[in-house]
């Protein structure tokens, strides 16, 4: 395990959960793979490789290869075993093996594809799910999982190279204008949206700004811009102070509420250098 001595106790933390749910890996033994949230599989996974667990370390290895095991032949990923397959599923579920390395993976590229064939018509990618009825608000994509959607692409060879994508940002920043509530989802732009929360998780000001951030689209619009100045805004001394963490991950070292932490700053300094800030 590859992780710093003061993340350690961190890591084991979230690895003392892995069978909370039933089954090895966070998950149950019919591979519900967003269950047990915040100690969800992809949700751990990715808390581990940002806390520096190598890709190749054998726990993220088992996870990967436990993740590739619901993928199906048309690029997307039944992480439940009943019930119709959701855009959101596969972005979340392609998103972090990107993040584990798999960007290169043919079934990767296959799910690629697939999310270029089923862009919705505004640039986003939208479930066919109204929980909250059919609104005309519900004529939108979905924020999030188009967020996720672009933080998995920003590993590949389209970053910056395919117009689909550009049309996903623009969704995106239009978002800012809007802030209501769109989606079939009501994913807004508010009071929770603007406090920096950490590690990412939900759709907020932090990780909307730091994907953007990859994409040239965004770099230079007044709306990605405004976006950041409101993030730099609340930085102190150069640091990101977490606003905003899930209460079962308090007890963290590397996420506490109201401090400074360094691998929230370490993604913030990302964002500056994908903007040559200095």
């Amino acid at each position: 395990m590859a992780v710093e001595n003061q993340y350690l106790s961190d890591a084991e933390t979230i690895l003392s959960h892995r069978h909370d749910n039933g089954a090895d890996l966070w998950t149950t033994p019919d591979k519900r793979l967003l269950k047990g949230s915040p100690f969800s599989t992809f949700d751990s996974v990715l808390f581990l490789s940002e806390l520096g667990m190598p890709p190749e370390d054998p726990v993220l290895k088992a996870a990967a290869d436990l993740i590739f095991s619901v993928w199906q032949d048309d690029g997307r990923f039944k992480i439940y075993p009943k019930g119709s397959i959701l855009p959101c599923q596969t972005a979340i579920a392609a998103n972090v093996l990107c993040h584990l390395g798999y960007v290169s993976d043919s079934r990767i590229q296959k799910t690629f594809r697939h999310f270029l064939d089923t862009q919705y018509k505004d640039g986003g990618w939208r479930c066919n799910k109204f929980s909250y009825g059919h609104g005309e608000e519900t004529e939108y994509s979905n924020p999030k999982p188009t967020l996720n959607v672009l933080d998995a692409f920003r590993f590949s060879d389209c970053l910056n190279k395919e117009q689909a994508l550009d049309k996903a940002v623009d969704f995106l920043l239009e978002h800012w204008v809007i802030r209501k509530p769109i989606g079939p989802c009501h994913y807004g732009i508010g009071t929770l949206f603007m406090q920096v929360e950490y590690p990412f998780r939900n759709y907020n000001l932090f990780e909307y700004v730091y994907i953007l951030s990859f994409y040239d689209r965004a770099k230079n619009d007044s709306r990605f811009l405004e976006a950041l100045e409101c993030l730099k805004s609340k930085t102190v001394d150069g640091q990101i102070i977490v606003e905003r963490v899930v209460p079962k991950l308090a007890k963290l070292s590397f996420c506490k509420k109201g401090a400074p932490s360094a691998l929230a700053t370490k993604r913030y300094h990302e964002i500056l250098e994908n903007l040559n800030v200095k």
